[in-house]
């Protein structure tokens, strides 16, 4: 249960990284290039922790599926980027993905 909270945690500072290297600007921006840096380093830094007590495909779909979807909705919602049926379907493909790895198990 603990890998389950790191690993969320990984997601939200992933998703945060990747919301700083939107706002970098191709890292003309410092303060936001220092979030991309730091947010990746710590985020693959738990994700490495998860994978002592999960399988490496589930935890990395866990990882980057959720923060797929999560960095869509930012998208949508902060930076007012396009979101069409198609994306929103594919965004559920992928959560529905996730879903069915970790439904065949995936804990050592």
């Amino acid at each position: 249960m603990n890998a389950l909270f790191i690993l969320l945690g990984a997601v939200g500072i992933e998703v945060c990284a990747t919301t700083c290297l939107k706002l970098s600007d191709g890292f003309t921006h410092p303060l936001p290039s220092l979030g991309v840096v730091a947010g990746y380093a710590t985020s693959f830094w738990l994700l490495s922790l998860v994978l002592k007590e999960l399988d490496v495909g589930v935890a990395y779909a866990v990882w980057a599926g959720l923060g797929t979807a999560l960095v869509a909705v930012i998208g949508l919602l902060v930076f007012k980027e396009s979101f069409s049926l198609f994306k929103a379907a594919s965004v559920l493909l992928i959560v529905l993905g996730v879903v069915g790895l970790n439904l065949g198990g995936g804990v050592h």
